[in-house]
């Protein structure tokens, strides 16, 4: 069984994602919050906002496929940016956007004060399913 998107008619239509999906029950991924930190430990690419995007995505993936999942499976993001200026995180959204397309999972794009290390400007979290062999 496969996990079904959601998109009621009655909701605007042109946004960038689906509005829900429902996953077949015990065969979900929860992923913390994925940084944009490299194999050292340190913080890529130090206010490089696309850059820090594209780590975070990276180091998402990998938590993902370690769990038998993958961006094709993802059900919903949470994508948190360290910025003030709604032009910064439609900045880092493009990114988000552009790596899972065609795919449009539900997501919360959220402009927040600080993130948890030094230099941090983005953290993405999922939820997605693991696919029936």
């Amino acid at each position: 069984m496969d996990a079904v998107r959601v998109n009621p008619p009655s909701l605007y239509g042109d946004v960038p994602y689906d509005y829900a999906t429902v996953a077949p029950p015990g065969r979900l991924v929860f992923t913390a919050g994925a940084c944009p930190l490299g194999a050292d430990g340190r913080v890529a690419a130090p206010g490089d906002l696309e850059t820090q995007t594209r780590q975070a995505l990276d180091n998402l993936v990998a938590a993902l496929e370690a769990a038998g999942s993958g961006p094709a499976h993802v059900l919903k993001t949470t994508v948190y940016v360290a910025a003030s200026e709604r032009a910064q995180l439609v900045r880092a959204w493009d990114v988000v956007a552009e790596r899972f397309a065609p795919a449009r999972p539900p997501s919360t794009l959220l402009g927040v004060s600080a993130l948890g290390y030094p230099d941090q400007l983005v953290e993405i979290e999922a939820i997605a399913l693991v696919p029936e062999p």
